[in-house]
């Protein structure tokens, strides 16, 4: 059983910074592509990141390029995304999911965890 938990959200001043993790269990990390996407009040769901399973291929949404980073380790099958210079434009609730491609919209994937809130406010 596929089952993905996202941790490490809060509330943060603009220029702060967070890290998200994303544990999966039900599944390997080469196995499948893991997602990080995002959701702001009246808004579409948007993709944030993704690495890719077996090559690790990472990818970026251009919003987030530069203070980003999306990393995995294999060996906590937990897939993490690092956030600095937050500003208030990245609240949202953040989801990681997989079963998806990289690059695809957010409803062709299959697994979701539940959402962390990250809020970014002085």
């Amino acid at each position: 059983q596929v089952q993905l938990v996202e941790s490490g959200g809060g509330l943060v001043q603009p220029g702060g910074s967070l890290r998200l993790s994303c544990a999966a269990s039900g599944f390997t990390l080469n196995s499948y592509a893991i997602g990080w996407f995002r959701q702001a009040p009246g808004k579409e769901r948007e993709g944030v990141s993704c690495i890719s399973g077996s090559a690790g291929d990472i990818y970026y949404g251009d919003s987030v390029k530069g203070r980003f980073t999306i990393s995995r380790d294999n060996a906590k099958n937990t897939v993490y995304l690092q956030m600095n210079s937050l500003k208030p434009e990245d609240t949202a609730v953040y989801y990681c999911a997989a079963g998806g491609l990289c690059g695809s919209v957010w409803y062709l994937w299959s697994y979701w965890g539940q959402g962390t809130q990250v809020t970014v406010s002085s």
